[in-house]
Formats: C-alpha cells, structure tokens, sequence
C-alpha cells in the first residue's frame, strides 16, 4: 500500500511535529568504516571513458570464467565516504535534527577526517581505527569487501577504558532512542550486550526507564547479514536482543537476506519471497523472537509486524539508483524517526522508504524538509 493520501497524511504530520526531534536524543554504535564505492569496468575505452558492468551476475560470470586461469578485473572509485551501518544511520538522523551521541570505531586516538562533517553534526566518540570496505556496486545490489581487524578493539574493555562505563550508562539513560548495530562483523558485540544487560540497563531502570510522557524509549537493532556466523552465534544474539525487551520496546530490522537468514536459524520456510510470503516470514519470528516490533525491508517496499499487526508499504524503486551502499541504513532511520514521533507503522514505513527513496537518487542524507517534499511530489518510477 502506498496511496497518494497516505502520503498526504503523512508529509502533513511530519509537518505538524517534526519540530519535536530537535528536543530528542538518540545513542548509535558502534561500528564504523571508510567507504570506497567502486563500479567494475566492463571495457575501457580511452584513459577517461570506460563502459560499466551494470550486473552483478555479470560480474560473477567474469570470475567463473577466469576460474583454473586468472584475468584482471579493473575497479574505478566513485567516491569515498563515511561508512558502517552505525555511522549512515546516525549521520542520517543528526540530518532531521536528532540530538545524536555516536560511538564506534571512527579512528584512534585521532577521528579519521572522513567522518569530519559528521563529527559536526553529532557528538562523536571513538574506541579504535576504522574498517575499511570496497562496495562493489551494481544496478542490482552490491558486494562489501571489507577489512575488519580493528573492530576486535570494539570491546567492553575498551569501552569502559576509551569511553567510560559511567558515560555510557548515561548516555543510553538520557537518550529517547538507542540503536546497536551492524552485530556481524563485531566480534565482541554479544560480549558488550551482555555487560549492558546485567551492569548498565538495571542501573537504568532504577532511575526510570521511560521517556517524558511516560513512553518507553527505543531500542533498534540491525544484525547486518549475519550468514558467516555460527546459527550458535546467532541464536545467542537473538537471545541477547530479547532480553532487552524488559527495559526497552525493540525494533529488530532486517533486508530481505537477513530475514532469510534469521528464518534458516529459528527452523521456519524461507523459500516464499513474495510480499505475503516474507510477512508470513516476520510474523513467524516475532513468534519466536516476541520484540515490540520486527521489520523486513526488501528493495521495493517494506514491512512491519507488531502487536497491532502487520502492515506493508511500497517504496519509490528506481532500477538506477545513484548509490545503494547506506539505502538500508537510511530506511531504519526513516522508520525510527516516525516511530519516535509515534506514528504508526505504516506512517513509520513511508517515511522509511521515502528517506531511502531520497537516499539512492541524491547519495545525500535528507532534512525533513526533503521528505515532506519527496512526500508531496512523488517519483515516477515504481
């Protein structure tokens, strides 16, 4: 569903109270990368000009046939820019206007000058050097090829000794929303759930775990493509995210892969990839996994299941997009950002796909402004 009223009423409530993010405050971590966004070259035409492999399938061709050979595959950087799931989806919602605390791996013990602008949006904190990825990037998806051995330095220790136990305590007990992200590719993530669980969220909840107005503050999470890790991992993160559910109302968010994976972990039929098979998919993990909220997000639309049902909201899909490396971080942004402001689901949906929508087309983060704008004079395609 995504109908020109929907629209209408949902640019004319972000309208209303969208001056209302300014006075919240949201805590992300804790990743962080440095991202090159390369295409590969299909032929080269002169020392400037050079034809695109737009498919990704294209490319896997081109390896299978080198493969009891070799061949050379040329890669041409599109632009370098701040990366990780938490680092896009933070600086996504310091662009609406969140009061934003970030903490991740940024570069230690001096801030890599990629995530500068960043730094001067939100308060910025880091515990070791980045990651680095080459995004591989086709009009059909994309492949992160990533070097990830900082981020073993993104511990409790660590936290505790570059950061401060009693400065995180605080800043999750001051902030409406919290988002711990990108659970793959930190190897010490379930050690530092843990810890917050048993050390941090009681100390908390003595204090008061509610937001003004007596709602109960945000937590989100994004396991970001969990297939190389043991189903033993996985289940003991899901296990982790739960548990949260006793201090927090948890949004669980997940591509359309991710679910497939999670899915594959808890027993359940992944084949369906149809719209109704995918909600059938979400309804069965909260079954499972019973957070306030669980989300899956293909390319063209996405969904949203909770106590109050099950909604689906289609997307403005460009089959060209301008980048796709973020587009995931940008609809959890969205989709938190409506929740924050305690709209429903499928409002909280729109407003996911629109951010993502803006996201792909510009390569820029969008102010709430362009989302009331993009709302209002929606794109053609899709």
């Amino acid at each position: 569903m995504n109908t020109p009223e929907l629209r209408a009423r949902c640019a004319k409530a972000l309208e209303t109270d969208g001056d209302r993010v300014r006075r919240m405050r949201a805590f992300i971590g804790l990743d962080g990368f440095v991202d090159d966004i390369v295409h590969v070259v299909d032929k080269r035409e002169s020392a400037e000009r050079y034809t695109r492999l737009p498919l990704m399938a294209q490319w896997a061709e081109r390896i299978r046939a080198a493969a009891g050979k070799s061949t050379n595959i040329e890669l041409v950087s599109q632009r370098t820019k701040l990366g990780g799931n938490g680092p896009i989806m933070a600086n996504a919602m310091a662009t609406f206007g969140f009061q934003v605390t970030y903490l991740g791996n940024l570069g230690y013990p001096n801030l890599h000058p990629v995530f500068s602008e960043f730094a001067r949006r939100a308060q910025v904190h880091s515990l070791a050097e980045p990651g680095y990825t080459d995004a591989v990037e086709f009009e059909d998806g994309k492949v992160m090829l990533g070097k990830h051995q900082s981020l073993k330095e993104v511990n409790w220790a660590n936290l505790q000794a570059r950061f401060g136990r009693d400065k995180f305590a605080d800043a999750l007990a001051r902030s409406d929303f919290v988002a711990f992200v990108n659970w793959t590719m930190l190897p010490y993530m379930n050690e530092i759930w843990s810890a917050t669980l048993t050390e941090i969220c009681p100390q908390i909840a003595a204090g008061g775990s509610q937001r003004e107005g007596g709602a109960r503050r945000w937590l989100f999470f994004d396991l970001a493509d969990p297939e190389k890790r043991t189903p033993e991992d996985i289940r003991r993160a899901l296990d982790l995210i739960l548990a949260f559910e006793k201090y927090f109302d948890v949004i669980l968010g997940l591509n359309e892969k991710e679910s497939g994976e999670i899915g594959k972990t808890l027993g359940l039929d992944t084949r369906d990839h149809s719209p109704e098979g995918l909600t059938r998919l979400g309804i069965e993990i909260r079954q499972r996994v019973p957070v306030n909220t669980v989300l899956i997000h293909p390319t063209a639309y996405a969904l949203a299941v909770s106590a109050q049902g099950s909604s689906l909201v289609e997307g403005p899909f460009t089959p060209k997009p301008l980048i796709t490396t973020g587009a995931g971080d940008h609809f959890n942004a969205g989709f938190c950002l409506g929740k924050l402001l305690g709209f429903d689901n499928e409002l909280s949906l729109l407003l996911g796909v629109t951010t993502s929508g803006f996201y792909v087309r510009t390569g820029c983060s969008p102010a709430l402004s362009d989302l009331i704008g993009m709302l209002r004079q929606w794109p053609a395609e899709g």
